[in-house]
């Protein structure tokens, strides 16, 4: 309630609403008028006189510092003319249309829906608020904003460079030095920069089909020649389409959006197709954290001798998709290039964030959370398999690695793209898998399903009126 109070008055200030030459109401004239308490009031003067919003004057009460109004634009009175000159022609000075790209949407409002078959979001029953808020309040205790508050330049939390080199890179059987390892404002920027320093209009870069689309949108915009490459049951397949690559985009672990994990032999053919080749492989360790096995795959990066595999992760499919905050792995030449050209983008991620997740992971409190997602994730896993299999037999295949998604088959003739809108005027999120495919023939049949952010309890009746609907559909 103080706090209300304090920025409706602040509002009310900035705005010209209150008149500099009158006092403010009384503390208790304006609680009676509230109908709130008088204690309430005066916390909240007390708080604008220290922030410079009031003047106290002696036996007069309350007034507004003028000096806050000072430096504020005097707007005109009027309405501004016509102008007399041309607009610009903005489609025509734009050099380049990202909004024409195809790109993956999500309602905004996909909490309100019954069945959220949604892929990305996280689950807020899982996030540890109490752990998360305690990391938060500490990163921005005097000392902490002591130590990241000054201006860093180009560098990133030490602490978090050494939470990720100690405890985040070893569990995939990655070692890297800190000069090695540059914070990024999530996978994303990562692969920006990357296809910044590392392509050009006469590079070629692969990328799996079906595959991740943002990549794909990226890569043609800096722009580079994109080479979708097929894949089987293994993951991407290693042959001749790969010899004149110059880049090769791959998510070994859990690929996307199939969910396929490619086996430790399939690796090393990759990594010696690299090698013969001077190919350079991007590996988004894309929802490694969240597998159910015990001994999960190493990384391609842990397998790789000859600094080919640049590594990037994320935290944005444990932590928080929010967040945003990821982290490239390579060679101290390559993220020193890479550091440069962040420095001019954004110099470096907000250094209170970088302090509250290296708290977050120094406490063990990540550890603690994967632990708990899988537990969740599994159960989820396993109430989306058996339903499929009762519903939609031979559609879709158990993720071999873990993850929160199934890519599913749906029957032939089956337009996902119209699927989507019936199936969500009944309740139910899916996303059509067309937009993952590259290339002149596109499958519409294919959708995908993510049960990050549905409860167990609910796969089963959302899988059962979801096949309902695709049977009166096809």
């Amino acid at each position: 309630m103080q706090q209300q109070l304090r920025e409706q008055i602040a509002a009310a200030i900035l705005n010209g609403n209150i008149p500099l030459d009158s006092p403010l109401p009384s503390s208790r004239k304006l609680a009676k008028q509230l109908s709130i308490a008088r204690n309430t009031v005066v916390l909240a003067y007390e708080h604008l006189l220290d922030d410079g919003y009031l003047i106290a004057k002696e036996r007069s009460g309350y007034f507004v510092n003028p000096e806050i109004l000072s430096r504020k634009v005097e707007l005109p009175l009027s309405e501004p003319s016509e102008p007399t000159g041309h607009m610009p022609e903005w489609r025509q000075i734009f050099k380049i249309h990202p909004s024409n790209q195809h790109n993956i949407t999500k309602p905004k409002d996909w909490q309100k829906y019954p069945y959220p078959f949604i892929y990305g979001q996280f689950d807020p029953g899982l996030f540890p608020s109490n752990n998360w808020r305690e990391c938060c309040r500490d990163a921005v205790s005097v000392p902490a904003i002591r130590d990241w508050a000054s201006d860093r330049f180009d560098n990133d939390d030490p602490l978090l460079i050494e939470q990720i080199r100690t405890r985040l890179l070893p569990r995939r059987g990655v070692w890297a030095s800190a000069d090695q390892i540059l914070v990024t404002v999530g996978a994303q920027q990562a692969l920006y920069m990357l296809a910044r320093l590392l392509l050009d209009k006469d590079s070629i870069i692969g990328i799996e089909n079906p595959g991740y689309v943002d990549i794909c949108n990226i890569a043609a915009m800096n722009p580079a020649q994109v080479r979708p490459l097929p894949l089987d049951e293994q993951g991407l397949i290693v042959n001749e389409r790969l010899n004149d690559c110059d880049a090769i985009y791959t998510t070994p672990s859990h690929q996307c959006p199939t969910t396929v994990t490619m086996p430790l032999e399939r690796r090393y053919e990759l990594l010696e197709k690299a090698n013969q080749h001077n190919i350079l492989l991007i590996e988004d360790d894309y929802e490694s954290e969240s597998n159910f096995k015990t001994n999960p795959i190493p990384a391609l990066k842990s397998l790789d001798k000859n600094d080919r595999v640049i590594y990037v992760g994320s935290l944005s499919k444990t932590l928080a998709p929010g967040l945003r905050l990821g982290y490239l792995v390579g060679p101290t030449e390559l993220i020193r290039e890479a550091r440069a050209l962040r420095r001019l983008i954004l110099r470096h991620p907000a250094a209170n964030n970088q302090r509250s997740v290296a708290l977050f992971l120094e406490r063990g409190y990540h550890d603690a959370l994967i632990m708990n997602i899988a537990k969740a994730y599994e159960e989820r896993w396993q109430a989306m398999a058996e339903a499929l299999d009762e519903y939609l037999p031979s559609s879709a295949r158990q993720p071999t690695f873990g993850g929160s998604c199934y890519w599913v088959k749906g029957p032939e003739g089956l337009d996902s793209r119209l699927l989507r809108k019936e199936a969500a005027d009944r309740g139910i999120l899916i996303e059509p898998g067309d937009i993952h495919f590259h290339g002149e023939q596109v499958p519409l049949n294919y959708f995908r399903l993510g049960y990050s952010s549905i409860p167990a309890n609910k796969i089963r009746p959302g899988i059962q009126a979801l096949v309902e609907l695709i049977n009166d559909m096809v």
